[in-house]
């Protein structure tokens, strides 16, 4: 059993999204011959405490080290009480942004570069260089954001010989938000000299969509080779799904999950289920629309200017336990994908939940992007361009007048490749192609 050390900010019982892709990586990479060893935070700020993620934490040796993060100084500046959670992605639940906000936010992404938590870095390439000392490891794995994960791994490497794998889970330079960070010229060039140095100097590279991987290849041809890098997406866990369905909801349900920020805002779709609702006061009566997770004020704000808000059900953070049985019963999962430059290489972790439970899927998106080649593959939905109102109005009354007929369902195929075995399968291959190359 060969062992891979696996550095990363989230874990569970931490909520976060970015918790899942290595969780259920270090669940089934044991079954390919490959012994995770966890090192994280032990006291990270909780984007949600949940519970029920720890059940696949069982059995694995996780070792937590103590973090400084300056979200305490953070939350006094701006006048939130300390127990308050901070928002990702930049979502803001109130209309006005106050001056210290403002203030924080450039603060974030001009001094602490490549973020907030920059300041573990030091002491944890001094506590792994001395636990490695002691313990075996064939690789050492870092996954990304936050990057510091990444200048930690990339330390202890030109400290140990280790070979390392950085894995992307989103871009760096690239991310939807960057153009909300207030980056001075400066702060750009030290980003951009960062992410091409972890480009460089890890041995392998795993990222989770196609236009990722060309966005780095484009980098510097001479530093990365197409073998260097791979596409790993992210997937489900058959083992999440109940052993019984839940029965479809009565109402023509369409049910989203997860954070909807400012750039995720779907104003074709409200426009367009604000149109049909003038026309058709039966489509009125049968439509609900679900919001799980937090939902920014500019969506609020759009819901509410379109006359939609008796037609829609916020809720907030659900255990992931629990939200198969709301995909399930969906009759339309919503999978809006940010409105942003780097729009074609979004490929959500939802998406692959969505996948799982077999309920169409309608994507709101770039039609040529890494989600929509993922739809299309598997036929399990439709991909509607931002602005495109003619395709968005006919594919609705479609699920429409098929939920009305009864007959509304998803033919998916191929679905399996994405499952979390197969590619824990696929990612145990990619570690032991690095341990033999670097043998050799």
């Amino acid at each position: 059993m060969k062992k891979v050390l696996v550095i990363t900010y989230y874990w569970a019982p931490n909520g976060s999204s970015g918790v899942q892709r290595w969780l259920k990586f270090a669940k089934y990479l044991k079954e390919f011959g490959w012994e995770p060893v966890i090192y994280t935070p032990q006291n990270p700020e909780l984007i949600s405490y949940d519970e029920s993620l720890l059940k696949d934490a069982e059995g694995l040796q996780v070792i937590k080290k103590p973090i400084w993060e300056p979200h305490s100084f953070y939350k006094k500046f701006t006048g939130q009480p300390a127990g308050a959670t901070i928002n990702t992605a930049f979502l803001k639940e109130k209309k006005v942004v106050s001056l210290p906000e403002k203030i924080s936010v450039w603060i974030r992404g001009n001094l602490f570069i490549p973020d907030a938590r920059k300041f573990w870095i030091k002491p944890s390439v001094n506590f792994l260089s001395g636990w490695l000392r002691n313990n075996h490891i064939d690789v050492i794995v870092s996954t990304g954001p936050p990057h510091s994960m990444h200048l930690i791994a990339k330390r202890v490497k030109e400290k140990t010989g280790i070979p390392w794998l950085a894995d992307f889970r989103d871009p760096w330079t690239n991310i939807d938000f960057a153009g909300e960070l207030m980056l001075t010229s400066l702060a750009k060039r030290i980003h951009k000299k960062m992410e091409v140095s972890v480009l460089k100097h890890s041995d392998k590279i795993v990222v989770i969509g196609n236009e990722m991987k060309k966005e780095f290849e484009g980098h510097d041809a001479s530093l990365l080779s197409k073998e260097k890098i791979s596409v790993i997406t992210n997937g489900y866990d058959e083992e999440d799904l109940p052993p019984a369905r839940t029965d479809p909801d009565k109402k023509f349900s369409m049910v989203s999950i997860g954070a909807l920020v400012k750039t995720r805002n779907p104003e074709i779709l409200w426009k367009t289920l604000a149109d049909i609702i003038n026309e058709n006061k039966k489509f009125a009566e049968n439509l609900e629309v679900k919001l799980i997770g937090k939902t920014d004020y500019v969506v609020k704000e759009a819901i509410a200017r379109h006359g939609l808000e008796q037609f829609v059900n916020h809720m907030d953070y659900l255990p992931h336990e629990k939200i198969i049985s709301f995909l399930q019963a969906a009759q339309v999962l919503l999978l809006p994908l940010n409105n942003t430059p780097n729009a074609k290489g979004i490929v959500t972790g939802k998406l692959f939940e969505y996948l799982a439970v077999r309920r169409p899927i309608l994507c709101i998106g770039p039609e040529d992007g890494d989600a929509a080649g993922i739809l299309k593959e598997t036929n399990s939905g439709t991909v509607v361009d931002f602005n495109d109102e003619i395709k968005m109005r006919k594919t609705i009354l479609e699920y429409y007048n098929s939920y009305v007929s009864g007959t509304l369902g998803c033919n998916s195929k191929g679905i399996e490749k994405y499952s979390r075995k197969n590619l824990a399968q696929k990612l145990s291959e990619v570690l032991n192609r690095l341990t033999l190359n670097h043998k050799l």
